[in-house]
């Protein structure tokens, strides 16, 4: 018996869409960053890009569990000496790029190195409900319904 490993050729990329709204961004950045690695698919190689591109809409309409939306914080350094800064979740989705708050969730769920580098360019994550990418014809995902605890605690039904 023999350990499958996937060559360039024979790898095919899907097209998914997801709509984010309402939605808790770890849950949701957990199963973009599996479909990413193409860790879904029963023919995953650690060292090949192997995974779908996503199409993520309406990342401004994400929403946090608790109270992390104020109390979270987010740490960055500017190179400088004494030079971190420190933002919030509520404070970047206030903001003028409200998607990067999904797009680090992503990115840090990954392992990191020139794969993942790759890997993350296959990701395309927009704040309306509009995308430019309807000619790939772009199957939907329903994150919502894999799991109830998709949404936050206040919008679930009991």
């Amino acid at each position: 018996m023999k350990t499958y490993s996937a060559k360039p050729a024979d790898i095919e990329k899907k097209w998914v869409l997801i709509d984010a709204e309402n939605l808790v961004v770890g849950r949701l950045a957990s199963i973009i960053a599996m479909r990413l690695r193409g860790k879904h698919l029963p023919t995953f190689t650690p060292h090949m890009d192997c995974g779908d591109n996503i199409i993520v809409i309406n990342a401004d309409k994400v929403k946090f569990t608790g109270n992390k939306t104020g109390d979270k914080t987010y740490y960055r350094h500017t190179g400088y000496p004494g030079g971190i800064k420190a933002t919030t979740p509520e404070k970047i989705l206030e903001g003028k790029f409200p998607e990067r708050v999904l797009e680090l969730a992503v990115k840090r769920m990954m392992p990191g190195g020139p794969l993942t580098r790759q890997q993350l360019t296959n990701l395309r994550i927009y704040q309306g409900s509009e995308h430019p990418h309807e000619a790939q014809k772009p199957e939907v995902l329903d994150v919502l319904s894999m799991n109830n605890k998709n949404l936050p605690r206040n919008l679930r039904s009991s």
